[in-house]
């Protein structure tokens, strides 16, 4: 990385060679004027991202009885995406240090044509299953574009805003689902269902508008080039596997639900299309907005209580959704699927924030401090998102199988409903055990401190048994 650094000094093109963010005079000056300039486009592009990785949870709605494919074969179709995006995410995450944040954000803007494209010439009845299945396959492009957009934001912000700049880069993406949920309503509601590609022609344009805005206003970070070795190392870190499960039960979640939830009301409850478009957008549009809140709570209480209580409550609004699918009560089975949603995206928030608190604590905890635990700090929590948002994403997938084999069973989405109610019991449980109990665990992953609580609870001390007694009351702050 660089040393400490009061100018951003730039070399060729729209690269930065020195960036200090937790520097505050260098923050005040620049840093954040840049840095939210590259938040804005991030957003802008992770968007449109997010909308084309959902495109099929809309395209399936189009598809009457003419297009001949049965309730567990749309399910497969939007599972499809899922399990592509999540895959991608991993060399994403790569590409930021490989390429550049803003090259690749150009790159990965541009690529959203590709399936867009293709789901233009092939949307129609008489194309064949594999041919869907394919295009919809491509669609995973727009799942990518998160890990990179959070591997490169993370770099921009010191660590006391990355929970809020986080959620808001990540608020701003997961928006997308329900962004295009509402547009495919429109076209349903005004032109009918035999006209989906109103919807791609709607977007073909903010694709290459988002790719040429990056090109024009983002930057490059040279301080995160070429250190492909912090992958390595993050995956080496059991820390990375134990968020990567918690991030399953959040974003997985909340992707899952989003892209499952308009055929679950037309095969749970015989929704019209339009019925069900009319309703899908809600969830994860409350889940969205929320995130950043979620990140915002992180930052003041502390990443591990606002995630263990979060998980809590998602398993309460698992068993409202457990009764009312098993008593078909679609208003109440409404009130805990959008309860579900709202909690998922604060849980994505929180959970993220999770990642840098957890890292930097690892640095102070080797001795490392100031400009040199940040640098390391940034190295492998921005590494480390990549592989957990891959991993987490991975949810999603699962969440549609588990709804394509209950309805294919028992022709209800309830055994899904109860599998899920374990998962959110396991991710609670590993929550507390791991980041709030005090375990050794919980020791390793203690927060740095701040300047205002160094000489309170110890969280600076060197690593020795008394140093990591006195960092326990600070577990719960990552």
């Amino acid at each position: 990385m660089t040393a400490p650094t009061t100018t951003a000094v730039r070399t060729r093109g729209r690269w930065i060679e020195r960036w200090d963010p937790e520097d505050e005079t260098f923050w005040k000056e620049q840093g954040e004027r840049i840095a939210t300039r590259n938040l804005v486009f991030s957003v802008l592009s992770e968007h449109i991202g997010f909308s084309i990785w959902s495109l099929w949870s809309v395209m399936v709605l189009f598809m009457g009885p003419e297009y001949g494919v049965d309730p567990a074969g749309k399910f497969f179709l939007v599972a499809m995406p899922t399990l592509v995006g999540a895959v991608l995410r991993v060399p994403y995450t790569f590409a930021v240090a490989r390429f550049g944040g803003r090259n690749w954000t150009i790159v990965s803007a541009a690529l959203l044509l590709v399936p867009t494209t293709a789901a233009a010439l092939v949307m129609e009845p008489g194309t064949s299953y594999g041919t869907f299945l394919l295009v919809a396959a491509l669609t995973g492009v727009g799942g990518g574009n998160f890990a990179s957009s959070m591997t490169n934001i993370n770099s921009f912000y010191p660590l006391r805003k990355k929970g809020w700049a986080l959620g808001l880069n990540a608020g701003g993406g997961n928006i997308g689902v329900p962004v295009i949920q509402l547009v495919g309503l429109l076209v349903i509601g005004t032109a009918g269902a035999a006209h989906p590609r109103l919807v791609l022609a709607a977007y073909i344009p903010l694709i290459v508008l988002a790719a040429v805005l990056a090109a024009l206003f983002m930057d490059n970070l040279a301080p995160v080039r070429n250190d492909t070795g912090a992958v390595r190392e993050a995956a080496r870190d059991p820390h990375t596997w134990i968020m990567a499960l918690l991030y399953i039960g959040t974003f997985g979640s909340f992707i899952g639900y989003s892209f499952a939830f308009g055929l679950v009301l037309q095969n749970q409850f015989d929704r019209t299309p339009l019925q069900a478009a009319s309703l899908t957008f809600i969830g994860p549009l409350l889940g969205s907005l929320i995130r950043p809140v979620g990140g915002r709570l992180a930052d003041r209480h502390g990443g591990a209580r606002i995630t263990l209580w979060n998980f809590v409550a998602m398993a309460a609004a698992t068993v409202v959704v457990v009764f009312a699918s098993a008593e078909k009560s679609l208003p109440l089975f409404l009130v805990g699927f959008i309860a579900l949603f709202v909690l998922t995206g604060l849980g994505n928030g929180s959970a993220f924030k999770m990642i840098p608190g957890i890292f930097q604590a690892k640095a102070v905890a080797r001795g490392m401090t100031g400009e040199a635990a940040a640098a390391y700090g940034r190295r492998l929590s921005g590494a480390a998102m990549g592989l957990i948002g891959a991993v987490g994403a991975l949810g999603g997938l699962g969440i549609n199988l588990a709804f394509r084999e209950s309805f294919r069973t028992a022709h209800s989405g309830t055994p899904a409903f109860v599998s899920f109610l374990v998962a959110y019991a396991v991710c609670l449980t590993v929550t507390w055990a791991v980041y709030l109990r005090g375990t050794p665990a919980a020791r390793a992953a203690a927060p740095a401190a701040g300047p205002d609580r160094a000489g309170t609870d110890g969280a600076g001390g060197t690593g020795d048994d008394g140093g990591a007694d006195r960092r326990q009351p600070a577990y719960a702050d990552v």
